[in-house]
């Protein structure tokens, strides 16, 4: 019998991202926090979409009060740590949960203490900078898809020979 292929996830460090894309990173210095995590939970459910690979955020809450949280948007569930818990400790537990689903799981942050851990847990690491390259490489993609389709739409629909076209516009223009 044939083995399952593993379902694939990705656990994404959400701070550690915004501070390591430039454009979410200006966000971050100017201030704007919550425009950085809203920009970057959208991009992200464009890559759930696009790939078909589950996303899961990770928010840091170290030192904010607060009981910690799970919600779910764009079909993205996001997770905010509880106030003396760190994403990398949220991280370790969500890969140990979901690594016995039978699920091939990569997390994407740049912090090299959270990346040791993970590789002894089975799950394997994608820095920021290779998941804004993947980020852009989709981005291409789905232009070159739109574009497709919009030419696909325009286009004849009849494909015609040159004599037949010929006399088709000779009595258009009659």
């Amino acid at each position: 019998m044939a083995k399952r292929k593993a379902k694939q996830l990705l656990i994404v460090d959400g701070y550690n991202i915004i501070g390591a894309w430039p454009d979410l990173r200006v966000l971050k210095e100017e201030e704007r926090m919550d425009e950085a995590r809203d920009l970057l939970i959208s991009k992200l459910a464009d890559y759930q979409s696009f790939t078909g690979i589950k996303v899961i955020i990770v928010f840091d809450a170290y030192n904010v009060p607060g009981i910690g949280r799970q919600m779910s948007d764009y079909q993205i569930d996001i997770y905010f740590t509880k106030k003396k818990e760190t994403a990398d400790e949220k991280i370790e537990q969500l890969v140990a949960e979901h690594y016995a689903k039978n699920r091939q799981i990569y997390v994407a942050t740049s912090d090299y203490t959270s990346q040791r851990v993970i590789f002894g847990q089975g799950a394997l690491r994608k820095s920021a900078r290779e998941l804004l390259h993947d980020m852009e490489s989709i981005g291409k993609e789905i232009k070159e898809q739109v574009e497709k389709t919009r030419e696909e739409r325009f286009s004849t629909r009849i494909s015609l020979d040159g004599e037949i076209a010929k006399i088709f516009e000779k009595w258009r223009r009659e």
